[in-house]
């Protein structure tokens, strides 16, 4: 069986493309400049990365970028006040909190507090309520760039048998919502889940984001199956890998996405592409479709 290779980083090139010239007819025909903010708070090196690598996308389509880096002993209330007004600026088409934040901080309360219509991350309750019902503006950045891998491949989803294993609501999720809405059948499986390989050998695409190396073995995966690896993770020998053992498990696939260089680069491409839906919603653009 031939095996092929889902490469994120070509995909994402391609609609990184796709975006810059949206981003000039938005710019020439809207007058708007789609504009994201970055909050991040403290100085994990994992973040510092993730934060650079945005800046960068940035930059590289032609939108306005801004971090506020702040303390680790900053209060929770100064961080409202700085969402409060990063709501209010019209120039300001995407605020992202930058994850983990320091212990004592709530998160879920401070995400919550940013505009439903500047939650490029999509983890508002109120944006998540509209991925269930399929009625969506925003998708959570991972997931929809899952999507697109899957559709760029030429790999179909209708009526395709589907296990997600992990059930965060920042991947297992909204994944689940995403492959239901394209009329998959769908299983979530998880920690609590029973004779995990039996059901994972059931799919027709397999999706791990359970965030350990090597997790997913050949056994638990059946002849043909596509198999998306969203893990991040460090080996033994401290080497980037993802939840599934690739080369045990990539000869039994008839695609497969790497670690790196598979679902990782979509994540900020699709970041990019909510910012600049936020950005042409922003001018109650009619027609609005054509610049999306």
């Amino acid at each position: 069986m031939e095996v092929r290779i889902i490469d994120g980083k070509a995909i994402s090139a391609e609609i990184r493309s796709e975006l810059v010239v949206k981003t000039e007819k938005v710019k020439k025909e809207l007058g708007v400049v789609p504009g994201l903010s970055v909050i991040m708070v403290g100085d994990d090196p994992a973040s510092a990365v993730y934060v650079r690598n945005k800046e960068k996308a940035c930059a590289e389509l032609g939108f306005r970028s801004e971090l506020y880096k702040l303390s680790a002993d900053v209060s929770e209330v100064e961080i409202a006040e700085l969402i409060d007004r990063l709501n209010a600026d019209s120039n300001v088409h995407g605020i992202l909190i930058q994850l983990p934040l320091p212990r004592g901080i709530n998160s879920k309360e401070l995400i919550n507090r940013i505009l439903p219509e500047k939650d490029v991350d999509a983890f508002n309750p109120y944006n998540i309520g509209l991925i269930s019902t399929g009625n969506y503006g925003f998708l959570p950045c991972t997931p929809a760039g899952i999507i697109e891998l899957l559709s760029r491949s030429g790999i179909g989803i209708a009526g395709k048998r589907c296990v997600i294993i992990g059930r965060s609501n920042i991947v297992g999720k909204p994944m689940a919502m995403l492959m239901l809405n394209a009329d998959a059948t769908v299983t979530v499986c998880h920690s609590k889940t029973r004779d995990l390989a039996s059901i994972c050998r059931e799919a027709d695409i397999l999706i791990s984001a359970v965030g350990k190396a090597g997790f997913v073995t050949a056994d638990m995966v059946k002849e043909g199956a596509v198999v998306i690896d969203v893990g991040m993770n460090r080996n033994a020998e401290g080497t980037l890998c993802g939840d599934v053992d690739f080369a045990a498990v990539a000869p039994k696939t008839s695609y497969i996405t790497p670690v790196p260089g598979g679902v990782g680069p979509m994540t900020i491409t699709m970041l990019m592409r909510n910012t600049l839906y936020s950005a042409v919603h922003s001018c109650g653009a009619e027609g609005y479709s054509k610049y999306i």
